[in-house]
């Protein structure tokens, strides 16, 4: 007699960042979103911000996550809170026995990121960081790749320039006025999406978002970053030019097998692109090229009236979503990878952290990984 597969109650630990990854692993059937949980000390806005998405769902919120996991029968956590978070409460659920989703970047620091993988490879739950590997452009990519169109990749490029906002533009803060402070800026960004740095620590766009990139690359080569040789600067926005992060950067990639790599990244302001930004990945083998667009497929909407920040170009057939979350319910049913586990984040998290740190000294690091530290 068949018997349907289990559904998966998931508890939304915390929404302060984004509630993207919560609505995210719901579409999927099998994951049905039951609380919203946070700890009961952090301020009077994260309380705020996560009673309206509780309310959105129509489901509680206690503002005390242990009590939450346990009273609730959770199977599934979904981490979202400001950066600094991210490892905590992931750990935490995990030693509950919760599988866990969460949002990036991993940690802001190598000791949490250490004591996340540690704590996952103790407990054997399937871990997850959402990504964006599952774009339609990414997998006819990845099948061309596997399917020796382009023979052996042997060196890859990728563009990932966001088009969105940051606050004022660099150079528009008048003479007197103080720096604008990070953590604020980041809390009132909130209400337009562009909040992707929340947290008290400053973070530039390689800590924010090089993991999008840098999963493509892994995802499509199976390759481990090595060597990094970067720069940075504040160019676009004063909010990053005030704090001494990067809003742009470029970063040379030297991987195991040979393969050599590279990544422009930027958060380069809405009016410069019609939609998102200009995301695309050169990918040169032995035998031919791929060039991608990462947007694609898509369709143009233009019409009189239209609010300036809505985007002109917009995906279409994409699924990314569903298939993140059906690939985690496989990891959980058979106890098999997700495709970004803990320890694929982290070696993400590490090129980044050593693509910063050669920023800062001006010369070639090594990247240490997790199975190196």
């Amino acid at each position: 007699m068949w018997t349907p597969p289990k559904r998966f109650r998931c508890a939304v630990l915390s929404a302060l960042k984004h509630d993207y990854v919560a609505r995210g692993v719901a579409v999927h059937p099998r994951f049905e979103l039951v609380v919203v949980a946070d700890d009961r000390q952090i301020a009077d806005w994260g309380h705020a911000r996560n009673q309206q998405f509780a309310d959105v769902l129509g489901v509680p919120y206690v503002p005390d996550i242990e009590r939450a996991l346990a009273d609730f029968d959770v199977d599934v956590a979904i981490v979202s809170p400001e950066a600094e978070r991210h490892c905590d409460l992931s750990i935490r659920a995990a030693r509950a026995g919760k599988h866990v989703v969460q949002d990036k970047p991993l940690a802001t620091q190598r000791s949490e990121a250490d004591r996340l993988v540690r704590t996952i490879d103790e407990t054997g739950v399937r871990f997850l960081m959402w990504n964006r590997n599952f774009l339609p452009a990414v997998n006819e990519t990845r099948r061309q790749i596997a399917e020796g169109v382009i023979g052996r990749p042997y060196a890859i490029h990728s563009d990932f320039y966001f088009a969105k906002d940051a606050g004022p533009r660099k150079g528009e803060r008048l003479p007197g006025y103080p720096p604008l402070n990070w953590h604020a800026h980041q809390i009132a960004s909130h209400i337009d999406g562009s909040d992707g740095g929340l947290g008290r620590e400053p973070m530039g766009e390689l800590a924010i978002e090089a993991i999008y990139p840098l999963g493509y690359i892994e995802s499509l080569l199976g390759t481990r970053v090595e060597r990094v040789f970067a720069r940075s600067t504040a160019h676009f926005h004063q909010v990053y030019a005030d704090n001494n992060v990067e809003d742009l950067a470029s970063v040379t990639l030297e991987m195991s097998g040979g393969v050599l790599g590279s990544l422009a990244i930027g958060r380069i302001g809405a009016a410069s692109h019609s939609s998102g930004g200009d995301i695309n990945l050169v990918v040169h083998g032995d035998r031919g090229t791929l060039v991608v667009n990462e947007a694609h497929p898509g369709v143009g909407i233009y019409y009189r009236g239209q609010p300036a920040k809505e985007p002109r170009q917009r995906r279409v057939a994409s699924e990314n979503d569903f298939l993140l979350a059906q690939n985690f319910a496989e990891a959980i049913d058979s106890g098999g990878r997700t495709i970004m586990d803990a320890r694929t984040s982290y070696d993400i998290f590490a090129t980044c952290e050593a693509a910063r740190e050669s920023c800062r000294s001006g010369r070639p690091v090594n990247v240490v990984g997790a199975t190196q530290s």
